[in-house]
């Protein structure tokens, strides 16, 4: 079945057809799910909470642009929603920190390590970081997407470099003082 077919299965409310679509983009719109969560179980949330509100939403789409990319932007904006409620962006007063650059010889971390400190960073520096770094948008998208201004994201994507650099950092040392 063609995915074109697929998508107007889905939007008859076919329960088969939606469970086809679920295994054909679960493992990838999982991965996007993982980057915007601190853990595992809160990554399975975003997911069922975005197929949800694709399989709601399925009508809305036309055919214009790529569904794939129709679907990651929901998986985005559910994973982000959960942290717009938490008013995690209430803080908006930090100092300007200047902005740092993260060097990483990518055969000396492995990506599950990499994800980890990622996830580890405290949830309004992960979500500007992985928007602006891994995701390519701007700060002023970023700034309507959670509703911050500019400033507060070039902040947080400042001190979330700051963490990521010590934590790599920190990483180095242990694992020269390991291997003596």
């Amino acid at each position: 079945m063609s995915l074109n077919q697929l998508i107007e299965n889905c939007k008859r409310n076919d329960t088969k057809a939606q469970g086809e679509l679920y295994k054909l983009f679960a493992s990838k719109l999982f991965s996007l799910c993982l980057k915007y969560s601190r853990n595992h179980a809160e990554a399975e949330d975003n997911l069922q909470d975005a197929f949800l509100t694709i399989f709601n939403k399925i009508e809305q789409y036309k055919g214009k642009g790529s569904f794939e990319g129709w679907l990651k932007r929901i998986t985005v904006n559910t994973a982000l929603q959960r942290y717009r409620s938490q008013k995690v962006f209430d803080i908006v007063n930090e100092n300007t920190v200047e902005d740092v650059e993260v060097d990483i010889e990518e055969s000396n971390y492995s990506i599950d390590y990499l994800l980890q400190i990622i996830q580890e960073l405290p949830d309004r520096y992960r979500l500007v970081f992985n928007l602006y770094v891994l995701d390519g948008y701007s700060h002023k998208d970023i700034a309507e997407m959670l509703k911050i201004n500019v400033g507060t994201s070039k902040s947080n994507l400042a001190r979330a470099r700051q963490i990521l650099k010590k934590n790599i950092e920190d990483y180095k040392i242990s694992e020269s003082v390991q291997s003596l």
